[in-house]
């Protein structure tokens, strides 16, 4: 027969539902924000240090006992070390109020907005244009836009060519838009150091490094091959043709509505 004693004993006010909650909403967003990132491979190595040291422990293993000791009294440090750019991450979400209702900060590309971006891209593709467009989200760029030219002048189809053009002083760095609004031109974009592939230049390295420390969307023209390409999230898709370049920048646009 069970015993309920327990059962009986075990009380749960408001208070430590609100607890449980939090703490389950925290741990959640965590295994969002860390998955398929390297931060998981970083946690699974924490993970088998913490068990090697048990494992010595409970061995009389004292040499080895000895050195993990040292490394785990460093632990809270250790971490801020290793997930320094995760937590970095975790705060301008936090910042950007992405849990919460609408950021002030949030000013949506509309449809039209991204028709007009999607037939500029598709446009220099075909003239072999290279490109680099920054659609800005929840999280604010000013420091991106501070490091470029301020434009603040009106989506256009024919503005982003110009700014792209071979000739133009803008065209190596990124145009940045915010909502139909060109902000800025030539902004320099930080480099990724997790690109592996080869066939990524410095466009596109770009591109991922400022929707790995954001949560802008970025659309890149490829000068030598004349391909389009979208990065959201330090991911790449391609090759898009206009169609599939309207639908990518809509769904992602929208998901954050």
């Amino acid at each position: 027969m069970l015993d309920t004693a327990w059962f009986q004993s075990f009380s749960l006010d408001w208070r430590a539902g609100i607890d449980i909650f939090l703490v389950t909403l925290l741990l959640y967003n965590t295994i969002v924000m860390v998955k398929q990132t390297r931060a998981v491979a970083a946690i699974y190595g924490l993970i088998s240090i913490i068990a090697v040291y048990f494992v010595s422990r409970q061995l009389g293993l004292n040499t080895l006992l000895w050195i993990l000791d040292n490394i785990l009294s460093s632990l809270f440090i250790l971490i801020i070390i290793v997930f320094q750019r995760d937590i970095r991450n975790a705060l301008t979400t936090i910042g950007s109020q992405r849990w919460w209702p609408p950021s002030r900060f949030r000013k949506q590309s509309t449809s039209q907005g991204v028709g007009i971006i999607a037939e500029a891209a598709i446009a220099m593709a075909q003239q072999r244009i290279g490109a680099l467009i920054v659609i800005e989200r929840n999280v604010p760029l000013a420091d991106t836009t501070e490091r470029g030219v301020q434009l603040q002048a009106k989506l256009s189809r024919e503005l982003l060519i110009a700014i792209f053009w071979p000739k133009s002083p803008l065209h190596d760095g990124a145009a940045l838009i915010r909502g139909e609004t060109i902000v800025a031109g030539g902004c320099i974009l930080p480099l990724s150091t997790s690109v592996t592939k080869r066939d990524f230049g410095t466009r596109h390295r770009a591109a991922i490094g400022i929707t790995e420390e954001s949560d802008a969307v970025v659309v890149v023209v490829s000068e030598e091959r004349g391909v389009v390409s979208v990065a959201v999230d330090g991911r790449v898709t391609a090759p898009l043709d206009e169609q599939k370049l309207k639908q990518v920048l809509t769904a992602t646009l929208e998901a954050t509505q």
